[in-house]
């Protein structure tokens, strides 16, 4: 089977090989009669793809330990769901998960609507550009990041999966990424080809759900990404600004600019080369932080390695690059359209389009910080946490405020109503005196706790003074983002800076006060399966001696490895969440915990929550190339 499923992908990537230079002569004697040859023709490598990643899923099922990447990922006492979760739990796999993504796509996108929409010559471009890129990674996987390498004599046992992957979040969290990133591979081929082609309609419009679902499926991935940190590493916060979280968030910004800009487009007919140039961005971004993640360029919490991919993903970014602006270059001139006022809803678009756009360009820097220094420096100076919180939160109270302001505005000069926005300005003004009588002195923390008010306040008021909105599903989607954008930036201005923590050393009976809180060790208390042994720490907590719950932190130490790892605890809340993490122990009996009351910070997984689920609203049939 392993032979059979490393031929399936060097097959494949033979075939994308030549379909690629089919592709090419096609497009170059503009023949597109060989559309049906391309479409029909890339069934194959998708069909060899599919059947190699179904044998590794077959594979993992048997726990067949002949497999190198399964004994470095599974043992015999995993549970049946971390056991497929392996799947994209290395680098090997998690490459091969985003090639089967793509293909998979890629198939579905060929016979959409969508895809239809597109004039011909558009379409032969469109797979010019797709299939070397699938041929790019079948050969990272036919060369670099195997996942079917032999062992021989198969071992007995594996060696497991990290610990810290085994939790719910890491089941969906990884492969939510994948398909985000994944799916920006179609609407960037699309707008390239587009822009070379001279496309007479809109590759936006005909890409729009492609953009939508991998926008979605992005921001879910993050959104779990921070839940796992908070849940699993046990240090009571769930934005480290580590660079693996960083590789994400980074092209996040760049498709949130896009979605702002796209819509410029849809109204104006403007930005159409900066709208081509933003998505191929987004998705080399996509690329990038799989060079961080796995090139050992950036020493990370949970990165993979170098594995000897980081050289190819470099060489296939700068080659992407130059492509892309070639294409811009070389394709037919826009009509160029002037943008109204900047005091109108396009203008503020693209204002916010500016600010998104800087905060991924600061996270990128600092990010890469540690290897740009290398330049003066004989050792690598890295930034803190300190530095993102100084410069990206700023950054993020402006984006909120932006979002209580442009609204209101008209699509050319001025407002389209006068109520709102002076409703909005007072609700701000409240606000901000409101929190302030209430202790928030912290002035980035206070700016962006009143800005999210007052953007939430805009997304009501908007409904109530412009009827017309109640009407759509365009509009509910788009504000309910916005709203959900609020929510999140109300729990983050107050979740971080105004977390209250402390270590504390505790034996039974004893207790111990925190924010109003006291919390009584009772005992603990041990378990052991084949699979781990824990110690639970068992504390009681109340509040003006009424009780509010009960802390379980553990301290578990997992088969295969020899390091404790913590699981905290946590008593949820819409005000204060309180969470535990145990740390060790200092005798038989006492205890050494960590303790934090964090508030507000449930907000934050209900604003992620309607984030990802909203645009769902915003997602449009298509019926013969035509929305419906």
């Amino acid at each position: 089977m392993h032979l059979t499923a490393y031929l399936g992908l060097l097959f494949a990537l033979l075939a994308c090989l030549f379909l690629a230079g089919f592709a090419a002569l096609a497009a170059w004697r503009d023949q597109e009669n060989g559309l049906v040859v391309l479409e029909r023709g890339f069934l194959v490598p998708t069909f060899l793809v599919t059947l190699s990643s179904a044998v590794l899923t077959a594979a993992l099922a048997a726990k067949d330990f002949s497999f190198l990447y399964i004994y470095e990922h599974v043992d015999r006492v995993l549970s049946t769901f971390y056991t497929f979760s392996a799947f994209w739990a290395g680098r090997e796999g998690s490459l091969l998960f985003w090639s089967l993504s793509m293909m998979l796509m890629g198939a579905i996108f060929a016979f959409s609507p969508g895809y239809r929409s597109l004039a011909p010559r558009t379409r032969l471009w469109f797979w010019l550009f797709f299939l070397p890129v699938q041929a790019f990674f079948l050969l990272l996987l036919s060369c670099w990041s195997n996942p079917f390498v032999e062992v021989v004599p198969a071992p007995a046992d594996g060696q497991g999966l990290n610990p810290l992957l085994q939790n719910p979040g890491m089941i969906f969290h990884p492969p939510l990424l994948f398909l985000g990133y994944a799916g920006f591979a179609i609407p960037a081929c699309a707008a390239l080809a587009s822009a070379i082609a001279a496309e007479p309609g809109s590759w936006i419009k005909a890409c729009r759900n492609w953009n939508l679902l991998s926008w979605i499926f992005l921001s879910a991935g993050i959104i779990l990404g921070g839940w796992w940190s908070y849940m699993e590493l046990g240090w009571g916060g769930y934005w480290a600004w580590d660079p693996v979280e960083n590789a994400s968030l980074i092209p996040w910004f760049s498709a949130t600019a896009f979605l702002h800009t796209a819509i410029i487009e849809s109204r104006r007919g403007a930005l159409s080369r900066t709208n081509v140039l933003l998505m191929v961005l987004t998705f080399l971004l996509c690329v990038f932080g799989t060079y961080l993640v796995r090139s050992g360029v950036i020493e990370s919490l949970h990165a993979f390695g170098e594995g000897g991919v980081g050289s190819p993903l470099l060489l296939f970014m700068i080659v992407s690059g130059v492509v892309a602006v070639l294409a811009v270059l070389i394709g037919e001139k826009p009509v160029y359209r002037s943008l109204s006022d900047m005091w109108s809803r396009q203008g503020l678009l693209l204002v916010t389009s500016w600010f998104f756009l800087a905060l991924g360009l600061v996270v990128a820097m600092a990010t890469m910080w540690p290897v740009i220094s290398k330049l003066w420096s004989a050792t690598t100076v890295g930034l803190g946490e300190d530095f993102y919180n100084r410069v990206c939160v700023p950054l993020l109270a402006v984006v909120v405020l932006l979002f209580s302001i442009c609204p209101w505005l008209d699509w050319k000069v001025g407002l389209r109503e006068r109520r709102g926005p002076l409703l909005t300005l007072a609700a701000f003004v409240l606000a901000l005196a409101g929190f302030a009588a209430g202790g928030v002195t912290k002035p980035v923390a206070l700016v962006a706790a009143a800005g999210s008010v007052s953007a939430m306040t805009t997304c009501v008021l908007l409904f109530v003074f412009v009827p017309a909105m109640r009407r759509t599903r365009q509009s509910w989607g788009t504000y309910a983002v916005h709203l959900a954008v609020g929510l999140m930036a109300l729990g983050i201005a107050f979740s971080g800076p105004y977390k209250v923590e402390r270590e504390v050393v505790l034996a039974p009976g004893q207790s111990a006060d925190l924010s109003g809180y006291t919390l009584t060790f009772e005992k603990s208390e041990q378990e052991k399966t084949p699979a781990v042994s824990l110690v639970r720490a068992i504390l009681h907590v109340t509040r003006d001696g009424k009780p509010v719950g009960t802390l379980t932190p553990e301290r578990r130490l997992y088969l295969h490895f020899p390091q404790p790892f913590a699981e905290a605890s946590i008593i949820p809340g819409l005000g204060d969440e309180l969470y535990a993490t145990l740390l060790g122990f200092t005798s038989e009996t006492s205890v050494s915990l960590k303790v934090s009351v964090n508030p507000l910070v449930n907000w934050v997984w209900i604003g992620g929550t309607l984030l990802c689920l909203a645009p769902l609203l915003l997602l449009r049939r298509r019926n013969g190339g035509r929305e419906a």
